[in-house]
């Protein structure tokens, strides 16, 4: 019979969960007694809100934010519970405007057994709180810079995302809010900044609002600012020969401002060592004279000293000039042609290879001036083509057309 009890598997399993029994109720009656403690400054949570705004009604204030709990409980969940994972609710769903008691709920953590938790008392028993009409009030959102830029560098344009602020609350609350900023802090910047920054509420008198009663459509904006590189750079100008000068006869040129301040990326900023303002014809000096021309910078730079143009002051010296009759006592319509002005070889060569284009031009100008008619016999008009010192160089020039040669004082060639 002993024998076949000790072979019974079954009579061990219940001989184990006996004794466990045993063993739970000494440790449960000696070693785990219950206790009781007070538990102080329980945070309260509202829920049920958006609810209550959805009937145009918001909470103003609230009597008490945190709440006093007196518990009993065995000493082992005494143990488990704080201020940190302890919390008190009310819900505001079904207030109405005014003055409103309510009761709150107390929310046990999830790895305790709330049967074996008994509360003794609470404080204070309810919560108070205040519903008004919901006001709301959209405010343009200003960046403002309180962070110090690095030697050397220049803050560029700041830009945020969203650029309004929705609040809402009382009409009481909102009303003291006068703007809304977003200030960005640093030291030193040297490079482009983006982050999330915080909205501060301000007064009319600038003073920061912190115990507003009020709802925000978001509490941050995002934003940006690059942050340039400046260098100030020479400015320069090239010229154009002409007039019988070229650029070693100028003797003076002075450019006003001489230099601009700009700013861009290092990579950018770093190919810039001057700035050229063009070339000026110097043809059209005659002693000193003045140019206006503007400063043209690439896209991705910025013109900090914002200057569009320069004065360049041009002196030539060394020419000499004299005074020609060419057209002022003639007694017949005339007209001076200037077909090229020829101070290059590649000006030169041009000229003779349109020589029959540029007389065929001339002609044409000549003929469509005189309004030429059309009869049976050809109309003539006389051209003087020429006009020479010695005879022989004006025969040189008409030799084998026809054409006549007039002498008063020069030897004149009419066709």
């Amino acid at each position: 019979m002993i024998q076949r009890i000790q072979n019974s598997k079954w009579v061990f399993v219940l001989i184990s969960v006996f004794l466990a029994v045993i063993f739970w109720m000494y440790v449960r009656n000696d070693l785990d007694p219950p206790g009781s403690r007070t538990i102080y400054n329980v945070p309260v949570t509202l829920t049920g809100e958006t609810i209550l705004e959805s009937q145009g009604l918001t909470i103003t204030a609230v009597s008490d934010t945190a709440v006093d709990l007196k518990i009993t409980a065995p000493i082992s969940i005494l143990n488990k519970l704080s201020n940190r994972n302890l919390s008190v609710t009310v819900n505001v769903s079904q207030c109405t405007e005014g003055e409103q008691i309510l009761q709150y709920d107390v929310n046990w953590p999830r790895d305790v057994s709330t049967a074996e938790i008994t509360k003794e008392s609470q404080e204070p028993a309810a919560i108070t709180v205040m519903v008004a009409r919901l006001y709301s009030k959209t405010f343009e959102i200003q960046p403002v810079l309180k962070a110090s830029i690095a030697p050397g560098y220049q803050a560029g344009q700041i830009t945020i995302s969203p650029e309004t602020v929705t609040i809402s609350g009382s009409e009481e609350a909102v009303s003291r809010v006068a703007k809304v900023e977003a200030v960005l802090e640093g030291e030193e910047l040297n490079t482009r900044f983006s982050g999330n920054v915080p909205l501060v509420l301000l007064d009319a008198e600038g003073n920061e609002l912190t115990d507003l009663e009020i709802n925000m459509d978001t509490d941050t904006t995002y934003v940006t600012m690059p942050v340039y590189v400046v260098k100030e750079v020479k400015l320069t100008v090239d010229y154009t020969p002409g007039g019988g000068a070229t650029g070693e006869d100028v003797t003076s040129a002075i450019i006003f401002p001489d230099s601009i301040t700009i700013a861009g990326s290092e990579e950018d900023v770093s190919k810039v060592e001057e700035i050229s303002l063009g070339s000026i014809d110097l043809s059209k000096v005659v002693g000193t004279n003045s140019f206006t021309l503007p400063i043209e910078l690439d896209s991705s730079l910025e013109n900090v000293s914002g200057i569009t143009e320069a004065v360049v002051t041009v002196t030539i010296s060394g020419l000499s000039t004299r005074r020609l009759v060419v057209l002022r006592k003639t007694k017949m319509p005339a007209l001076l042609i200037e077909t090229g002005f020829i101070n290059s070889d590649e000006d030169n060569q041009l000229y003779d290879e349109k020589q029959e284009e540029i007389a065929q031009a001339i002609a044409g100008a000549i003929l469509g001036t005189l309004d030429q008619q059309q009869g049976e016999e050809p109309l003539y008009y006389r051209v003087q083509t020429g006009i020479f010192r010695k005879r022989e160089n004006a025969q040189i020039r008409v030799s084998g057309y026809q054409h006549f040669t007039v002498f008063r004082r020069y030897f004149k060639i009419i066709f």
